[in-house]
């Protein structure tokens, strides 16, 4: 009769880089807490994932009807869409390696354009990111009316049914997320 085995006890210490005012190095223990007042960076892989995260979702899902809906032409346009945002991705990097300075989008505008060229790329950029909530908002009321089909809001003697009344069940649920000072606390939900 064979012996069972005991499992063995392994001790593992579990360090986390963070960098500190200095950009030196520091390294945390399991158990022990990083100052608040620390800014803590991610790694690149955990950057890596939340970024293919948000970013392919919709994607994944869209693509197999665009192809369907358009044929070969549109595979080949999404390859010359794919090709000219890799270049413009090329491009932007080029542009911040030449100024330690820049570090957003509005520094390139910035450097490019003055004054009028960082105002006009915040601009589009914070309507992008408007119309994106927006669409991703329409889509969650969508997908849930698809489900509830039945639903009907009762707002100070107005009633609001269907999709419009979703999306804002959805708004209001994601509203509170706007007032989050701190991201580290969404970091760790979204991973």
């Amino acid at each position: 009769m064979q012996e069972a085995k005991q499992p063995t006890e392994v001790s593992l210490s579990l360090l986390v880089d963070y960098y500190t005012d200095t950009n030196q190095y520091c390294h945390l223990s399991k158990g022990e807490e990083i100052d608040p007042i620390i800014p803590t960076t991610t790694s690149f892989f955990k950057t890596t994932f939340n970024g293919l995260n948000s970013l392919s979702g919709v994607e994944i899902l869209s693509i197999p009807f665009a192809l369907s809906s358009g044929g070969w032409l549109s595979l080949i346009l999404l390859l010359i869409i794919a090709s000219a945002t890799f270049y413009t991705g090329l491009l932007i990097k080029r542009c911040m390696d030449a100024d330690d300075k820049i570090r957003s989008y509005p520094d390139v505008g910035e450097r490019a354009f003055g004054g009028k060229g960082r105002a006009v790329v915040s601009v589009f950029m914070n309507v992008e990111l408007f119309m994106v909530a927006t669409g991703f908002l329409i889509l969650a009321g969508d997908n849930l009316s698809t489900l509830l089909p039945d639903v009907e809001l009762h707002l100070c003697g107005a009633v609001v049914g269907g999709r419009t009344a979703l999306v804002l069940a959805v708004a209001a649920v994601m509203a509170p997320t706007v007032w989050i000072d701190d991201m580290r606390s969404l970091a760790r939900e979204s991973f």
